[in-house]
């Protein structure tokens, strides 16, 4: 017997008697499955394998264009939905840790397990700028090579799989300047806002997109510029004049900023002094109209209800003058790119938030109409405080678990769409260690489906496929963050993205439509239905409400179906009619009739034809009866999906996936509750790590009951994390029905 068909043997006596293959656990672990798959052979005997989504070659049929309702298509005009990921695997040479993996991730075996799990995009976050570290004598327009190498790479690994790829080139993060780059404001400078109005930065960034996208990539013999498998580029990475990095940008820079700005209201009401005129005589400190500058007044006022006379007239102004100094950018880059490189892949302006999504935003999103595609970058997760809670999680650490189940309004693609253009969250993911990512998937699914998202990029992982519970580094005793391949997520994909991918669930007509004057968003009126600011655990101690910033519409309408808006529009074109029905007493009805979200039992339900699933605190509501398929559950939370694989409604389907994904923590992890008052915020009830465990993930044994109502369906069998059949399940039938009860040790389950 082989090594895998002893394991196989191994897992199936587990599923067979409902026993976790460990035999001694921890207190802590018990009623837990031990979660150690093997490698994917991607044996052709697996019964679950969704590579068969994607094309042959990505790109096989031309480059994803926008089609005419808003959404992508393939080059042969098929609509495409993407189902994505942030990817560092073969990123850079292979390093071995004391605490990392010993060998290096192969990255075309990275390719086909993610395309076997319904992945059919990854965005590649790299930074292409010069590597001052390594190379400190390089000039300002030289690439980092080593980047390239690895893009390019990593693009024709995944193009063999069918898996289109997005390339985000540049994130001022990252960027770092030399002496003798003569860059204005010198070395030691942070890149915030720079690349919008410094020309220096300017010149040497469309060098370097040339030197990345013109040259032929190796590994295919085709440049990027010309490659029907990459997707999109962005343009840069969460950076924006309307958020607070704003404010630091000093020296030289500054002054270089205010002159522009002096320039732009000189050119809008004819000269400087018409400018100060229709301001009411309103100044500033620092305004020197005699060296052809003007102050730029703090972001934190462009964030607040607009003042009276003349300070309301600079404040427009100068919010104009921000949101155009950026879309002028991006205007002139994406006309460089595409008339002056040839770039034929759909181009995105940018990806962030602003100081204020109620009063910002919409200007923020009209920047970006230069491009083809919109996008944003939201995670999800609850408060975590401690010394490395950026990129770690510590012993000791305090966090509090908060599911989207129970607060909607955090559900982060709750997003306001441009009328007519594709909509994208670039980063996204249930972060560690809030520990209810199961919902997350089915969420995604569920709801991108209903307003037309057009793909959702779980950040990130650098793993061939799962990722163990390991250190963040490599070298520091800890749990990593930012990662989405552990069981409750990653395993949850195959059903998620097969509905997603599929159209199982009706994409709706908009509830709210909004027209928006120009002049509205200069003067940072409050929109019919705001978005909230998105949360970033890195940037943010709390979630903050909208409070008095909310709009005449509750955010409840984003769980109905698209919030659209119209840029240059009378605000006499705002539909504010399709929501109100849907939302009442705490349960928020989808106005495709598929989904219901009920917040107050911490439930949310999908019924369509080919996919009906729950995701719960079942505590609350253990059974759930839906148009074909029955769950019924004593887990404290999971979420279930049964969809159809042969595309066939479940009441005829000859082939049905099962999903059920609950809780996965490692072994040995040890939380116990405390207090947590953030700066400035009232005290919370919450959590402190006192063990973050070790290897391997531990998974809340299943306590999940399934009856489906087709009797044509004859045997279930269970498969392991791979795909693979590894154990028979007892099916019970009568002429109306099929029943089982979900085995521990799986998340699969395939009736035939």
């Amino acid at each position: 017997m082989t090594g895998r068909c002893r394991r196989h043997a191994l897992i199936a006596a587990a599923l067979v008697l409902g026993l976790s293959a460990t035999p001694t656990l921890r207190a802590q672990d018990a009623g837990t499955w031990a979660f150690d798959p093997p490698a994917d052979t991607f044996d052709p005997a697996a019964l679950l394998d969704l590579r068969r989504l994607n094309e042959p070659l990505a790109g096989a049929t031309g480059f994803v264009r926008v089609g005419l309702d808003g959404g992508f298509v393939r080059g042969d005009g098929q609509p495409i939905r993407f189902w994505a990921v942030n990817t560092d695997t073969g990123h850079g040479p292979f390093v071995a840790k004391p605490l990392g993996p010993k060998t290096a991730p192969d990255l075309a075996r990275h390719a086909r397990f993610l395309a076997k799990r319904g992945v059919n995009m990854v965005r590649l976050h790299r930074q292409i700028s010069p590597d001052l570290a390594a190379h400190p004598t390089a000039a300002i327009t030289d690439i980092d090579e080593a980047e390239r190498d690895s893009i390019w790479r990593t693009v024709a690994a995944m193009r063999r799989e069918g898996i289109y790829t997005t390339i985000s080139p540049y994130w001022a993060a990252r960027m770092k300047f030399a002496k003798t780059w003569d860059i204005p404001g010198g070395a030691g400078q942070a890149a915030w806002g720079l690349l919008f109005f410094d020309e220096t930065l300017q010149t040497a960034y469309r060098t370097w997109l040339k030197k990345l996208l013109t040259e032929k990539n190796p590994y295919t013999g085709v440049a990027l510029a010309q490659d029907p498998s990459v997707a999109l580029i962005q343009l840069q990475n969460e950076d924006s004049l309307l958020f607070w990095t704003v404010d630091s940008i000093q020296g030289a820079q500054r002054q270089a900023l205010e002159t522009r700005f002096a320039e732009f209201a000189a050119g809008r009401h004819g000269s400087l002094e018409k400018a100060l005129a229709a301001w009411a005589g309103e100044r500033a400190p620092g305004d020197a109209p005699e060296a052809n500058r003007l102050a730029l007044l703090p972001m934190w006022q462009l964030t607040q209800a607009p003042p009276r006379g003349g300070r309301a007239a600079r404040l427009a102004d100068q919010t104009e003058f921000y949101a155009r100094t950026m879309q002028a950018f991006n205007a002139r880059t994406v006309d460089y790119l595409k008339r002056e490189l040839g770039v034929r892949p759909l181009i995105n302006a940018g990806n962030w938030r602003t100081a204020s999504n109620a009063r910002l935003g919409d200007v923020e999103r009209w920047s970006y109409t230069a491009g083809d595609v919109d996008a944003t970058n939201v995670y999800t997760g609850g408060l975590h405080e401690g010394p490395s809670n950026g990129w770690a999680v510590l012993n000791g650490d305090r966090f509090t678990r908060e599911s989207v189940l129970r607060d909607p309004a955090a559900l982060p693609i709750n997003l306001r769409q441009t009328q007519g253009r594709p909509m994208l969250v670039t980063e996204g993911g249930w972060v560690a260690p809030n520990g209810y990512g199961a919902e997350g998937p089915f969420l995604i699914a569920a709801y991108a489906s209903l307003t037309g998202i057009g793909g959702y990029y779980w950040f990130s992982t650098g793993e061939e496929g799962f990722a163990p519970p390991r250190s963040a580094n490599g070298y520091l005793p800890s749990l990593q963050k930012w990662s989405f391949a552990e069981p409750d997520v990653l395993g949850s994909f195959p059903a998620a993205a097969l509905a997603y991918r599929s159209g199982y669930l009706k994409r709706a007509a908009p509830v709210v439509a909004e027209g928006r004057p120009l002049d509205d968003l200069w003067k940072r009126q409050v929109p019919a239905v705001v978005e909230a600011n998105a949360f970033d655990p890195n940037r943010d101690a709390t979630r903050t409400a909208s409070g008095a910033n909310a709009g005449a519409v509750p955010p409840t309408a984003f769980l109905a179906g698209p919030v659209t808006v119209a840029f240059a529009t009378d605000r006499a074109a705002t539909s504010t009619t399709g929501w109100a029905a849907r939302a009442a007493a705490g349960i928020i009805r989808a106005a495709s009739e598929q989904i219901v979200m009920d917040a107050a039992r911490g439930v949310c339900t999908v019924d369509a034809p080919m996919v009906q699933g729950v995701a719960a605190h079942f505590a609350g509501a253990p059974v759930h009866q839906l148009s074909d398929v029955r769950f019924a559950s004593t887990n404290a939370f999971g979420a279930a999906l049964a969809v159809t694989l042969d595309g066939l409604p479940l009441a005829r389907s000859r082939q049905v996936l099962v999903q059920y994904a609950t809780q996965s923590r490692p072994t040995g992890w040890l939380q116990v509750p405390v207090q947590i008052a953030p700066k400035g915020a009232a005290a919370v009830a919450g959590w402190e790590v006192k063990s973050f465990g070790t290897a391997p993930w531990r998974v809340e044994n299943a306590q999940l009951d399934v009856t489906i109502r087709n009797p044509a369906l004859t045997r279930a069998t269970a498969l392991d994390m791979n795909g693979m059949p590894v154990a028979a399940v007892a099916l019970k039938r009568d002429a109306a029905q099929v029943e089982f009860r979900f085995p521990v040790g799986t998340m699969y389950v395939v009736l035939r």
